[in-house]
């Protein structure tokens, strides 16, 4: 199997309506939910000083992700306060806390090429050192979420393996979008659905991938989910409609449950 090292964002995730925090963050997320399918992922972020920062460390350890470069900085770890409405996650206020000023150095760098698949995400302020990563013959997959008028949508795409977004459903401007960033020279551009499912174009066709129908408890951490799954199925050599449907697989087990993980 590939090895896997994700690269950015953290932040703990508080629900005052449950009186509870759980580890979270689209790097973290990712790292975590490969460890399902045999992974032993690296994680590249930083986190503060304070208690939640020492929360998060030890919950990624707990669950097998390598934290040596998990660096400690003095101020604040990363939070977002969520407020859960039908069962759907609604976000509100941010502090991003110490990755404010997060950036990775050469010994992250030198790091990272001892990794074959690198994910980050649209808030993991790693985009700078992905035209060197690619030129390192690396598989990169990014994430834009549903940031779709990003400055990165310009910039990023010919280094990426594997670009993801969100969007509410399959529309003609979704699929022109689609084709449009594999054109700008990304391997393969999928967007997940939410209750539609996702959509993959690869350049020469358009997958579809149905949902998995479980009992939705809370929608936190679906989408890192998926790109978790679809990625170690890529590490195992699988074809993308076979990482399509790991990844909804992968979705489905993490909406049975409070919190990302």
């Amino acid at each position: 199997m590939k090895k896997l090292a994700t690269v950015g964002d953290n932040c703990v995730d508080i629900y005052p309506q449950l009186g509870k925090a759980f580890s979270g963050g689209n790097a973290v997320n990712v790292a975590v939910y490969s460890t399902r399918y045999g992974m032993q992922p690296t994680c590249v972020s930083w986190v503060g000083d304070d208690d939640y920062g020492k929360m998060l460390r030890r919950d990624l350890a707990q669950k097998g992700v390598n934290t040596f470069r998990l660096r400690v900085k003095p101020g604040v770890t990363a939070q977002t306060q969520v407020e859960l409405r039908n069962n759907d996650r609604i976000l509100g206020d941010y502090t991003e806390g110490v990755m404010a000023n997060f950036a990775l150095n050469e010994e992250d760098l030198a790091w990272l090429n001892s990794f074959d698949i690198i994910h980050s995400a649209i808030w993991g302020h790693a985009e700078t050192a992905f035209p060197a990563l690619k030129a390192a013959g690396k598989i990169l997959s990014f994430d834009f979420a549903d940031k779709w008028e990003s400055p990165l949508w310009r910039t990023l795409p010919e280094h990426l393996d594997y670009v993801f977004a969100s969007a509410n459903d399959d529309t003609p401007w979704l699929r022109d979008r689609l084709q449009t960033v594999v054109q700008c020279g990304a391997g393969a551009a999928i967007a997940t659905l939410g209750e539609n499912g996702s959509l993959a174009w690869d350049g020469k066709q358009f997958w579809r991938m149905p949902p998995e129908f479980v009992e939705v408890v809370d929608t936190m951490g679906a989408g890192d989910s998926y790109i978790a799954g679809f990625l170690c199925a890529i590490a195992e050599g699988l074809p993308l409609h076979d990482a399509m449907k790991q990844g909804t697989q992968c979705a489905a087990r993490t909406i049975g449950y409070h919190g990302a993980w």
